[in-house]
């Protein structure tokens, strides 16, 4: 209320029109860059935590391919991948599909027998591991990024 009494609307009135900017069309944008972002905090724990096959000195044969497997066997960083990868929407989810193409790639994750069947090589589950603490940081990723945006409205 004002000294006088009157109730002013001048801030509700603003406050409305910023939010009619905040259209369906940026909340697309908003959310594919937010899914991006996910997916490229994702890839840069996973591509972390792969491991790199170390071969004696045979010519020809050079670890890191299942690491590069992760951004499509560029020479990208995790980030600059993530940026070119398709966003899918379903209703209000938005999907990032991120594979490794390498033939082996399984293996490594989950563990497999070894070459004469007797023993057991345990997975590395990069992806697993790295997938679950992105799905524990989101929310609060998330969060930060729409406070920032909110922010950017209200200016």
């Amino acid at each position: 209320m004002s000294r006088n009494g009157k109730a002013n609307f001048q801030q509700l009135k603003k406050l409305q029109k910023e939010m009619q900017r905040f259209k369906r069309d940026e909340l697309d944008a908003f959310a594919e860059s937010a899914a991006k972002e996910l997916a490229a905090r994702l890839l840069a724990k996973v591509i972390k935590r792969t491991p790199v096959g170390q071969y004696p000195d045979v010519p020809g044969k050079v670890g890191g391919t299942l690491r590069r497997g992760w951004t499509g066997g560029k020479k990208a960083s995790g980030k600059s991948y993530a940026e070119s990868l398709k966003i899918h929407t379903f209703g209000d989810t938005y999907v990032v599909e991120i594979i490794n193409p390498v033939q082996y790639s399984s293996y490594v994750e989950f563990g497999h027998r070894t070459r004469n069947n007797k023993g057991w090589v345990r997975g590395r589950f990069m992806m697993t591991i790295s997938a679950n603490e992105i799905e524990r940081e989101a929310p609060a990723i998330l969060e930060r990024k729409l406070k920032k945006k909110l922010g950017e409205l209200f200016d």
